[in-house]
């Protein structure tokens, strides 16, 4: 498992097939091959699968097994603490990043993870030793 990286809310749903909505199977693979190869969530990541699954239609029964196949790939599933919102507060204010992927960042930091695997935030950028990847992007 990689400790190093942090899967986004984004690569968690296309790799679980948390919605319906009509997904390219190569970006359904990679999401897939990145969350086999492990790494860390957040509990805000969870909670955010758990939304996005609910607003798909998903059965309860179902968003729990899918819950419970996260924990078993990702090496840590790490929670939000007031010393993360600090953290996220500060990252917001200083890069303008909307405070829930400020979160992300925050937290992905504290776990001393090198790369945040997200289709959200700017490809390439760096934030300290983090670097954002979006795993979804055509080789140039």
């Amino acid at each position: 498992m990689s400790d190093n990286a942090f899967i986004d809310t984004n690569v968690v749903v296309y790799a679980l097939g948390g919605n319906k909505q009509s997904v390219p199977e190569a970006r359904i693979e990679q999401a897939q091959q990145i969350m086999i190869q492990g790494g860390v969530v957040s509990v805000q990541v969870m909670n955010e699968f758990v939304q996005v699954c609910r607003r798909a239609g998903l059965a309860w029964s179902e968003i729990l097994d899918k819950l419970q196949t996260i924990e078993d790939l990702c090496s840590r599933v790490l929670p939000l603490t007031l010393e993360t919102h600090r953290s996220a507060v500060a990252l917001s204010k200083r890069y303008g990043f909307h405070i829930y992927d400020a979160s992300i960042l925050a937290v992905a930091q504290e776990a001393n993870c090198t790369i945040v695997y997200s289709e959200d935030m700017q490809h390439g950028q760096k934030i300290g030793a983090l670097k954002i990847v979006n795993p979804f992007l055509s080789p140039t």
